[in-house]
């Protein structure tokens, strides 16, 4: 990645809940050089049912990536086994714990050719700017864009808040129909960069706000703002988790030349 160096923090509250559900991480590839992996899971359920179904998705991620090797797997495969594994584990969880668990699941892989990959499931969301310009943002798996796809719901229509919070497709819950919405950007530069959040930051934010604290900022200061903001947003309003990751691309600082003084031989 000698076009670009990568920046990354990550960010969490516990908003005004009893319990931190939401779970984020980043990782590195051992068998893959150059890959990284930003993951974000809101867990939810009763008791501790959605901090199990987060750390499971993490789990997973972490396990699927380590085995990952760009000699013989492919990227977008390997955010679906993700997945899919989770998916599975967390549905047999529910069957042995009698609990109700469910998780979002979004995942962000950049690779060294300057390529990037992502894939979700529910409301947890992945941005992408073009320095401070929104470039691109997930659409959410909830009743409210089902609908809005469907021509039933306009996208303004203010009766739309509370379908929002309704998810159509989630890992486990025992739905055996789970889908994984997947994409990509080929051609990364320096200024491009990543917000991965849950809807206890995202509620709170336009595109463009969120792209001009990013672009101004380096991750982990940009982090903390858009937290402090977010509580101070959702005041009164028994706010949710708030989680993020933050990844961004920066110009390269110029390699410093070293010189070694050696001795000269003169014939005489």
């Amino acid at each position: 990645m000698g076009q670009y160096k990568i920046e990354a923090a990550t960010g969490q509250h516990i908003g005004d809940r009893d319990e931190q559900q939401d779970r984020v991480a980043l990782f590195a590839a051992p068998r893959a050089p150059g890959y990284m992996m930003a993951v974000l899971a809101d867990g939810r359920g009763a008791g501790s049912g959605g901090a199990m179904a987060a750390e499971q998705v993490i789990r997973t991620a972490r396990q699927v990536f380590e085995q990952f090797s760009p000699l013989t797997d492919q990227v977008d495969e390997m955010l679906s086994s993700i997945a899919l594994e989770a998916h599975t584990m967390i549905n047999l969880a529910r069957i042995t714990s009698g609990e109700r668990p469910l998780s979002t699941l979004v995942a962000l892989v950049l690779t060294p050719e300057g390529s990037a990959h992502w894939a979700h499931v529910g409301n947890s969301r992945l941005y992408r700017f073009s320095g401070p310009n929104p470039a691109f943002r997930t659409v959410d798996h909830s009743y409210r864009e089902k609908l809005i796809a469907e021509g039933k719901l306009r996208p303004d229509d203010p009766g739309g808040a509370k379908l929002a919070r309704l998810l159509v497709n989630t890992l486990g819950g025992g739905n055996e129909h789970m889908s994984i919405t997947s994409g990509r950007h080929d051609g990364l530069q320096a200024g491009d960069s990543f917000l991965l959040c849950s809807d206890g930051l995202s509620n709170y934010f336009a595109d463009a706000e969120l792209g001009a604290a990013l672009a101004a900022r380096s991750p982990r200061e940009a982090s903390e703002m858009m937290i402090a903001k977010a509580r101070d947003r959702s005041a009164g309003k028994r706010a949710d988790n708030c989680t993020l990751a933050l990844v961004r691309l920066v110009t390269p600082p110029p390699e410093k030349k070293t010189y070694q003084a050696q001795g000269i031989r003169r014939a005489v």
